[in-house]
């Protein structure tokens, strides 16, 4: 099971937002999934969403295992981006990932994982996101 290290400042960020008890999923965000609405081929592996579930989601089947006991999953594809050493923290009072090859510079977003699947389900994007 992959690993994922969720900083004391991510987990009271977490708490402060309500999400600590929520299903999350990480996704990388550059429109190649349903959850995602942003991006394209030039945000592929470089943008990174938490979308907040109210049931797992088959699609994302891969439990991040962490310390937190956040119930964190993400996908076979989404993880693709990302190297061994996975921390979630805050920088600028968001939501930051980085790994053992790199720290991402865009914030990560938190979205609702309803809204955004109506949004997917009548042919939306945010354009002002896309590339």
């Amino acid at each position: 099971m992959p690993t994922i290290r969720i900083t004391q400042a991510a987990t009271e960020r977490l708490k402060q937002q309500h999400l600590q008890d929520k299903i999350l999923v990480l996704i990388a965000d550059d429109v190649g999934g349903k959850y995602s609405l942003q991006g394209g081929a030039c945000t592929i592996g470089a943008v990174f969403t938490l979308v907040v579930l109210d049931k797992q989601d088959p699609d994302y089947p891969i439990q991040l295992a962490n310390e937190a006991g956040v119930q964190l999953y993400s996908a076979e594809y989404d993880l693709y981006f990302l190297a061994p050493g996975l921390v979630l923290d805050v920088r600028n009072f968001q939501f930051a990932i980085r790994d053992d090859a790199q720290q991402f510079e865009t914030p990560v977003q938190v979205v609702n994982g309803a809204d955004m699947m109506a949004t997917h389900n009548r042919g939306l994007t945010d354009s002002s996101k896309s590339c």
